[in-house]
């Protein structure tokens, strides 16, 4: 099966053995390997050096919030892991955004992180953020694009309203992805693969439903086959 390049394999876990059983097995199949912070926290470096030498590019989500100066600095140190995506918080604001851009040189593409999929409306006016998830993810994907970010995650469910008025290149990239009959689990805010595709993702974050199938391969046929009926449709 050739590599299916707009997925990214997310791999979350603490155990070392199985992180790099499952970086080598899906490294060559998929586009790009997702180094989160359940990882990153408990291997450090490491982790990213095991992706990188698996295959594919390297996506590095920390989503990192702090002042602009701190934030910088880290994704400083982040080019020299060699990653080639890495994620930030947008919520951090237009000074924070632009330090993170600065900071990567061209070398890595910054992410800003819009509402995460575990959200709601109600815990959005818990918050006290006004507006549905689909205004405050625009609102802060607008935001980053002034920014000068390669591209925003987002949910599926507010594609519809951010590619339309912000093309590519700016990459929209997608968690919450689940395919059909697959546990939502605790996000909220989901869709399939297809139906994602269809309304403008760049990049289908995907974890359990690959990481934790019984058969791997097969979960992986069935993805790229369902992806392939979404892109001719």
């Amino acid at each position: 099966m050739s590599r299916i390049e707009p997925v990214a394999v997310a791999l979350d876990t603490a155990e070392r053995e199985t992180f790099e059983r499952w970086a080598a097995f899906f490294g060559p199949r998929v586009g790009v390997l997702k180094v989160g912070l359940e990882a990153f926290v408990r291997f450090g470096p490491a982790a990213v050096e095991a992706a990188r030498r698996a295959g594919g590019r390297v996506f590095l989500d920390l989503k990192l919030h702090d002042i602009p100066n701190t934030v910088a600095g880290a994704v400083a140190s982040a080019l020299e892991l060699g990653a080639d995506f890495l994620t930030v918080h947008a919520g951090g604001g237009p000074a924070m955004l632009e330090a993170a851009v600065r900071a990567a040189g061209g070398r890595l593409g910054v992410l800003a992180v819009t509402v995460l999929t575990h959200l709601d409306a109600a815990e959005l006016a818990r918050l006290d953020l006004p507006g549905t998830a689909a205004e405050r993810a625009l609102a802060w994907a607008r935001l980053a694009r002034e920014a000068g970010c390669a591209g925003v995650v987002c949910s599926p469910r507010e594609l519809a309203a951010l590619r339309p008025v912000l093309p590519r290149p700016f990459l929209l990239v997608t968690p919450g992805i689940r395919p059909a009959g697959a546990e939502a689990g605790d996000q909220k805010r989901t869709a399939t693969p297809a139906a994602a595709l269809a309304a403008g993702a760049d990049l289908l974050v995907v974890g359990r439903p690959l990481t934790g199938a019984p058969d791997p391969d097969a979960a992986l046929a069935a993805l790229a086959a369902e992806l392939a009926r979404a892109a001719a449709g």
